[in-house]
């Protein structure tokens, strides 16, 4: 089996990471790099650090609006798969690479596999919605990471090729956490940042439903967070640096430590010795329910809604006041832990022998 793979963003070369690796033994996969994310501490690193295969192709696509960005990849993509011929088209998540992909192999009759699959926070405002919807309604192999995905993608019609494997991102989780811990250069970060394990909170910021507000508000939020009795991590995303800088130049907010965006193996001890995870990302909240860290999630609504079981995770208005309440006054219920909603850790050895299975 020949396979393409379309990566571009950071999340989805984690879950590649696990998935390319149980494919190794079996396909000729071909990986590509849309280049939506160019910066080195959100792409290059990843791939130095996870060990996954170097894309043949880098499309070099980089930032714009949704259109241009998405039409150039389409365009581009569709030259890689008529130059390689693959059997099967590989996609991850929700992302505008997820979705030119999908639609350039669509068009080109090749199949499509969609891993995590039937994610739906029913906001259609939300491009990520949009691009997973769609990548869904043409996948020809369905890889949901939950019942709820499944049951999802049921309501709307589709169960042709819907297969529940897990999450890939716990595989993840689960293998890289301890070659983190085990590696003494990724384990000084506690040091470099003058940080103890429990004695902060992690922060990310990059929605575009978070900066499309504006300075006031990233001040909103901010506000929120000078008031926590601990000390702000916040690894900045590119996107995200400008309004911080002018919201910390505005009005100080000395209890937040903006960081460049680190590697995954340094995101996963941030993320595991944090007191509290605050966090507009999809993936950060799955992470910090993995490691059983309490989060709070700044929107109003999530599409990993096991996550919000025993109020591990909990939804927050922009608002500092309802962030503070939602941030000092949640009590995570240690009872709720017995569930496991997102599988064994083995996502990513089901998809593989299942994609196998599917084009002999």
């Amino acid at each position: 089996m020949k396979l393409v793979t379309i990566v571009g963003a950071r999340p989805q070369f984690i879950k590649a990471s696990v998935v390319s690796a149980a494919l190794a033994h079996s396909c000729e996969e071909v990986m590509v790099h849309t280049g939506q994310h160019y910066d080195h501490n959100m792409s290059d690193v990843f791939f130095e650090e996870l060990g996954i295969p170097r894309p043949k192709y880098n499309l070099g696509v980089g930032s714009g609006s949704h259109g241009k960005q998405t039409g150039e990849m389409l365009m581009k993509i569709e030259e890689v798969l008529l130059e390689e011929k693959p059997d099967v088209l590989l996609v991850y998540g929700d992302t505008n690479s997820t979705l030119a992909g999908a639609l350039a192999a669509s068009k080109l009759h090749i199949p499509v596999a969609h891993v995590e699959a039937g994610l739906r926070s029913y906001n259609r405002r939300m491009p990520e919605e949009q691009n997973r919807v769609l990548t869904d309604h043409i996948s020809s192999w369905l890889f949901c990471p939950t019942q709820t995905a499944a049951d999802n993608l049921k309501k709307e019609g589709v169960e042709q090729g819907v297969s529940i494997t897990g999450d890939v991102m716990l595989d993840s989780v689960l293998h890289f956490l301890k070659v983190a811990k085990e590696n003494p250069e990724k384990s000084a970060i506690y040091d470099r940042l003058g940080i103890t394990p429990k004695g902060y909170r992690l922060a990310t910021l990059h929605r575009a439903e978070t900066t499309d507000g504006g300075l006031e508000a990233v001040l909103r939020i901010f506000r929120a967070f000078e008031q926590l009795p601990q000390p702000v991590v916040l690894p900045i995303h590119p996107r995200t640096r400008k309004l911080a800088e002018e919201a910390i130049q505005q009005e100080g907010f000395g209890n937040i430590q903006l960081i460049d965006p680190v590697g995954y193996l340094e995101m996963l001890l941030l993320t595991s010795g944090a007191n509290q995870v605050l966090t507009d990302s999809g993936g950060l909240q799955k992470e910090a329910w993995f490691m059983e860290v309490p989060c709070v999630t700044l929107r109003q609504e999530t599409e990993w809604v096991e996550t919000l079981t025993g109020s591990w995770n909990v939804l927050s208005q922009l608002e500092t006041e309802d962030i503070l309440q939602k941030a000092l006054h949640t009590i995570p219920d240690p009872s709720a832990r017995g569930l496991m909603p997102f599988g064994d850790g083995h996502a990513s050895e089901k998809i593989a022998a299942a994609l196998l299975e599917q084009t002999k």
